[in-house]
């Protein structure tokens, strides 16, 4: 005890050493064979009926009710100086209630079934008693499975399998034990995680985790995973002697009675599993292992009637510290030393099922639990996160996307698995470690300029069309699927390495654009191969339009298609290009780069390339200033025929005049210059697309290029000398500016975040991304850089209203 107060850093002595110790001896261990006359009571129920079944169950509620009279127990019995044989009265107190459950078990069940004595209501409320009474045998098997005696941990192992549940044997010693209060241990709720999203991924992951524990066992044996030492062998028997007697006794209707019964005692289980460490967590140390358990990590209620009912289950912290210690030995510790529930675990069990109960009640006391013991942590979003508990070999990397980058937090708490493209050689090898070079400057520039020419040089359109065709695809749903997982570890890629700095958001806005293209091309070419008949004439392209076209896409980027046909019936091309559309809506499903297609919107209406100039709308003229082909089916000179088309109708087009009267109006914007305003403001991005496509339209003479962006069209006016260069380079700064800020805030925050009161390891993120030292200087270049760009548009506006 000393030495795990030393270890506690002074947190408090409890009251371990306060209390006079309780001396082993038979006067002291009669109080735990208080629960055992609930045996006989059963029995007496199933012999009898009637009004004799309420018996258990009020004895069940004396411990809920009598607690407060009892109060607590602080006393403890000192290990050291306490023999097993000493023991004896307390060892026997929990062999009679393990010898005494199965007979109990067997004759109720025999005069239910074989007897049938009983009428339906007496019969449902003995079933009722069963799963109530059998509760208490998870507490007897746990304790007999953690002892040294080979025949104690089997009978520990039949009594778990008498409720369907003897793989906890193998699961709980060899794996919570281990990861207790870790995010690797499925059995340590996290801070705000429900026990109803908490049982299905215990239940699975017990058995999971108890059949790979015992294969590894045997691997290292250099044995078969069904030799006979493989211990599932004996649950499997022990669990189908129990539903074998069942069937014999009741037949098969009793069987799916006998699974319920288990069912309602695993889950009265499992809410005190989730109870026992809810919230808690024991810190990363520098050498990346976990801190030893302390009795801070485990929830206590040391009720003294309620411990006597069920053998000190409630001073759990001891027992995680010493997991070998018999029940009357675990030890009690202060409020200082362990936390403390407000009520027993029967009471906690009745908040458990109640979530929104469950948490204004828990979090905060386990907000101070953290504060109390770990001061020194403001941030425990890595411990409590989805993707910790799925991949805690990756805790330093899951812990630098939670403190930086919200939105790529939320994309690996949902989707875990894409924590594993972090250890892609496409990925480390860009990513090279601290260390390597003479000194972190060095170290920071040969990461950007590997990253750079990969992403935006070495990688393009062609290479990754390369790579998705690589995998196995035999339909267009598969092709979809294939797209879709493809291109989402890319974009988590890029994300990564640009809030690391490896990337600008401009240079990630070439390679998210990159991605987009090949993935849509794939899909499209799918479903052109599953539906064009060879025989049909002309061709169809796949138009994509603005940010995409100019390679500045960003996450949650609309997928924003147009289809123009040539040379063939408008019946065919109309049906084919809905199942582009299909296809598509099924690539933006899930997507981290495209915002989702809703299933009700129509495509952009399917052109024929001759009435393609009857659009007649300045909208659909503004469509064109940015658009490019990406995809073609069938002729394959319909790319350039439309893009003759498309430069013929930007030059001479019907709506064309009026789209130059819309662009010329000055903008009325009152939006103050901020973060969260970027495009509404004066001098913002919305300003800057509209300047650039009115001199795409006008002097410029831009339409030459297929997809120019905002800068390309101010440098062109540049060097046409239509503008001042000073113009052009404040312009183009303003425009890299906007760019970097939404494609960093489109990366690492979410719809409706604060960005302005954001942590700081994310502010810091979003001003390094910009090109920033820190975020005050950040928000002033934003205030002086719209003010400029206002100026200069107006300017630019004031100029060619007079020509």
């Amino acid at each position: 005890m000393a030495e795990q107060r030393a270890e506690l850093g002074g947190f408090g002595a409890g009251t371990a050493g306060t209390k006079a110790p309780i001396e082993p001896s038979l006067w002291n261990a009669l109080p735990y064979f208080v629960s055992l006359p609930i045996l006989p009571l059963v029995a007496y129920a199933a012999l009898h009926g009637g009004w004799w079944i309420a018996a258990p169950f009020l004895f069940f509620m004396v411990p809920d009710v009598f607690d407060p009279v009892f109060g607590m127990e602080e006393r403890n019995m000192d290990p050291k100086k306490t023999s097993e044989r000493q023991l004896l009265w307390y060892k026997l107190a929990l062999w009679m209630w393990a010898v005494g459950w199965p007979v109990t078990l067997v004759f109720s069940l025999w005069q239910i079934l074989v007897i049938g004595h009983l009428s339906a209501w007496e019969v449902f409320f003995m079933a009722m008693v069963l799963t109530t009474v059998a509760q208490p045998c998870f507490i007897v098997g746990h304790e007999m499975v953690h002892r040294r005696s080979v025949l104690e941990r089997r009978i520990g192992e039949f009594l778990l399998a008498s409720v369907s549940y003897p793989h906890y044997a193998t699961e709980h010693i060899y794996v919570h034990h281990a990861l207790a209060c870790t995010p690797g241990d499925s059995g340590s709720a996290p801070k705000g995680k429900s026990f109803w999203r908490y049982l299905p991924v215990e239940l699975k992951s017990n058995l999971v985790e108890a059949w790979g524990c015992e294969r590894d066992r045997l691997m290292r044996c250099q044995l078969p995973v069904w030799h006979y030492t493989n211990p599932f062998w004996r649950y499997f028997f022990e669990t189908a002697a129990w539903y074998a007697l069942v069937y014999w006794m009741g037949g098969p209707w009793t069987l799916l009675v006998f699974i319920m019964l288990c069912g309602s005692v695993i889950f009265s289980m499992k809410a005190i599993n989730y109870v026992q460490h809810y919230g808690l967590r024991r810190i990363r140390l520098p050498n990346g292992r976990f801190e030893r358990v302390h009795p801070r990590h485990s929830w206590n209620a040391d009720y003294k009637l309620s411990n006597w009912f069920f053998y000190n289950n409630q001073r759990h912290s001891d027992h995680h510290a010493a997991a070998s210690r018999r029940y009357p030995l675990l030890q009690h510790f202060g409020e200082n030393e362990a936390p403390q529930l407000p009520g027993s675990y029967i009471k906690m069990f009745g908040l458990v099922i109640f979530p929104k109960l469950w948490f204004r009640t828990m979090d905060p006391l386990v907000d101070r639990w953290r504060a109390h013991f770990y001061p020194q942590i403001d941030d425990w979003s890595a411990y409590d996160s989805r993707a910790s508990a799925a991949r805690p070999e990756a805790f330093e990397a899951i812990a630098e996307i939670l403190g930086s980058a919200p939105r790529l937090a939320e994309w690996i708490n949902r989707a875990p698995e894409l924590i594993d493209n972090l250890q892609d050689r496409e990925f480390t090898d860009l990513d090279l470690p601290d260390g390597f070079g003479p000194d972190p400057e060095f170290e920071k520039i040969a990461r950007r300029g590997l990253a750079r020419v990969y992403w935006t040089r070495e990688f393009g359109v062609a290479e990754m069309k390369e790579q998705i065709a690589e995998v196995p695809a035999q339909d267009v749903r598969d092709t979809v699927q294939t797209a879709r997982h493809w291109s989402n570890d890319k974009v988590f890629q890029i994300g990564v390495h640009t809030m690391r700095g490896n990337l600008s958001p401009v240079e990630a806005g070439t390679a998210l654009s990159n991605i987009a293209e090949a993935s849509v091309a794939a899909v499209l070419s799918a479903a052109d191969e599953d539906f064009t008949d060879p025989r049909a004439k002309g061709g169809v392209t796949a138009v994509v339009l603005g940010d995409l076209t100019s390679k500045e896409a960003a996450p949650g980027a609309e997928l924003d298609v147009m289809f123009v046909y040539d040379g063939g019936p408008a019946e065919y091309y109309e049906t084919l290009c809905r199942r582009f559309l299909e296809a598509l809506r099924g690539l933006s499903h899930d997507n981290l780069l495209f915002a989702p297609v809703p299933p009700g919107r129509e495509a952009k209406p399917v052109h024929s390339l001759s009435d393609l100039a009857e659009r007649g709308s300045a909208g659909g003229l503004l469509d064109l200033t940015r658009a490019r082909c990406i995809f073609t089916s069938g002729d394959p000179d319909i790319g350039r025929r439309f893009n003759e088309a498309r430069r013929e109708i930007l030059v001479h087009g019907a709506a064309r005049g009026s789209l130059l009267a819309e662009l010329r109006k000055v903008s009325t914007g009152a939006a103050e210059p901020g973060l969260l305003s970027i495009d509404d403001m004066r001098g913002g991005l919305r300003d800057m697309e509209r300047a650039a496509r009115f001199l795409q339209l006008t002097d410029a003479a831009v339409p030459d290029m297929s997809a120019p962006p905002a800068g390309s069209v101010f440098k062109t006016a540049g060097r046409r000398g239509f503008l001042p260069v000073t113009t052009v380079e404040r312009l183009v700064t303003a425009e890299t500016l906007w760019r970097n800020l939404r494609g960093i805030l489109r990366l690492v925050a979410d719809e409706g975040f604060a960005v302005e009161t954001a942590a700081p390891k994310v502010r810091a993120v979003i001003a390094q991304a910009c090109g920033m030292d820190d975020f005050e200087a950040l928000a002033a270049a934003i205030r002086e850089t719209a003010s400029r760009a206002a100026a200069d548009i107006d300017a630019l506006e004031g100029m060619t209203s007079n020509r």
